[in-house]
């Protein structure tokens, strides 16, 4: 769905390329996730996707056609979903939808149905300005989807939200998914990363340390034990030759486990490593 090859960017008037030489490729029907801090190139990467920049070096394929010989029919295949919510603030909800419906020549979906799956329904005749950041996103999330675009970016889709909601914005991703539509994230949220992508990209300094399946990276990076409580101590094995550790045996048969966890890393643990920083 999407290639890149040797992309670099810079802004006029910058000293130091914001994107360096950066390679990788999307496959269609996959949620892909590009991870990092504030100002490791994430959002300039998808703002030139979707070619709100331009002035890049470097080749972009999408859906087998070079970003820049697609004309405006463009935007009737792709759906973008800014980090900051942008409404018509003196229009309803329905209105900014019906509105946003205009642009697009293929049929739309159901606006109702959309407000109500994020919980936005009762609210649909209210003007956007009364809404709180959290209704705003959501809003933000089904204007991206009205048009049942094939390849969605994201830009920090639960960011502003509380968990019910955020997990109803998962819900919709993951069913997106199984529809076929290629999503490309950008987040910081690891826990996000981890739950909805099929493989993450790690940047610093506009640069990808790491392309690889969350799984993969967290078993690469962990430490290969395993930690125990039983009867209010903690017990830490080595997993190699676990099955014939003896006192790991006598444990099992004791029936006094309370908790057991292997040392996987979480996706933050890997970037620190990989980085010497933490995620903010």
């Amino acid at each position: 769905m999407i290639k890149v090859e040797k992309l670099d960017f810079t802004y006029p008037g910058a000293t130091e390329a914001t994107i360096k030489g950066l390679d990788f490729e999307v496959e269609k029907g996959e949620v892909f996730g590009f991870l990092g801090p504030s100002g490791s190139g994430k959002s300039t990467t998808q703002k030139i996707l979707y070619r709100l920049l331009k002035g890049y070096s470097g080749n972009i394929m999408v859906v087998d056609k070079p970003l820049g010989q697609w004309g405006r029919e463009y935007y009737e295949r792709i759906g973008v979903s800014f980090e900051l919510p942008n409404h018509y603030l003196k229009l309803t909800a329905r209105e900014n939808l019906k509105f946003f419906s205009s642009f697009y020549k293929g049929e739309c979906k159901n606006i109702d149905a959309l407000l109500e799956q994020v919980g936005l329904l009762e609210d649909a005749d209210k003007r956007v300005e009364e809404f709180s950041k959290g209704m705003k996103m959501r809003l933000n999330f089904i204007r991206a989807l009205i048009h049942e675009p094939i390849l969605l970016f994201l830009d920090e889709p639960t960011s502003g939200l509380d968990p019910i909601n955020a997990r109803k914005i998962k819900d919709m991703i993951m069913a997106l998914k199984e529809k076929g539509c290629t999503v490309f994230i950008t987040t910081h949220n690891m826990t996000d990363a981890d739950q909805l992508c099929d493989r993450i990209a790690l940047l610093d300094y506009g640069q990808i340390v790491a392309l690889e399946k969350p799984s993969a990276l967290k078993l690469t990076y962990g430490q290969r034990k395993v930690k125990v409580g039983a009867m209010g101590k903690e017990h830490e094995f080595t997993l190699d030759g676990l099955g014939q550790n003896a006192a790991f045996m006598e444990l099992l048969q004791s029936n006094t486990i309370s908790t057991i966890h292997s040392e996987e890393a979480t996706l933050e643990d890997v970037f620190v490593k990989l980085t010497g920083k933490k995620l903010v």
